[in-house]
């Protein structure tokens, strides 16, 4: 089976419109050793901001076009509240989280991306926040990874850090351009495949892996 890495951030709205292709049985049949996400801390640190006006205007823009492609919801719940003036837009916390998910359960990363993913978009949470999403771990079942993001947990924090430029790293490696990125791994060779393959039928994605 082809070994898959999967580049993201958990703030990126074409992030969250790939989730229905995470989600088929194409990759989904891989989740665990043959599917690594890895978050590139894109929108965090340096890349972290305040809305403002003219971004909060360019980020519903672009929803829409996400809602129009992927048939994936941004409600008006996430726009008063993520893209209200003055929110943060930082996934430093989000990362950490999904850290936290990759050190008690691995097996259970993508669910909790897709979690915190519908926490955003769908019901208007800030996941920005540590507390939220502490309490959307508990929620979740993964009371171990809860405790880390609400402590201050210096392995958690470096491991945060390692996979963040990890997945950076991989970003360059690759060339690509923007997240969310699908590259195909064999042996100590990488290709970066169509971003198209993310937002297109399933059946597309199933037929490249096949064919590989």
């Amino acid at each position: 089976m082809p070994r898959l890495l999967f580049l993201f951030d958990p703030l990126c709205g074409w992030c969250y419109g790939a989730a229905p292709a995470l989600a088929a049985p194409a990759l989904a049949a891989l989740r665990g050793p043959g599917l690594e996400l890895l978050p590139t801390g894109l929108f965090a640190g340096p890349g972290a901001r305040r809305m403002d006006a003219a971004f909060t205007a360019h980020a519903w823009s672009h929803d829409q076009r996400i809602a129009q492609q992927t048939g994936q919801a941004f409600t008006d719940a996430y726009r008063r509240t993520s893209l209200a003036i003055g929110a943060a837009f930082d996934s430093g916390a989000a990362n950490a989280a999904l850290t936290a998910v990759h050190l008690a359960a691995p097996e259970r990363e993508a669910e909790a991306l897709h979690a915190i993913q519908q926490a955003r978009f769908i019901d208007g949470r800030d996941i920005t926040a540590p507390h939220i999403l502490a309490g959307l771990l508990t929620e979740l079942g993964l009371p171990e990874a809860a405790r880390r993001l609400a402590t201050d947990d210096p392995e958690l924090a470096a491991a945060t850090l390692a996979r963040t430029r990890r997945g950076a790293a991989w970003m360059r490696r690759l060339g690509a351009q923007g997240v969310p990125s699908l590259a195909l791994l064999e042996g100590e060779n990488a290709r970066l495949l169509p971003s198209r393959l993310l937002f297109g039928p399933p059946t597309d994605l199933l037929a490249t892996l096949e064919t590989t």
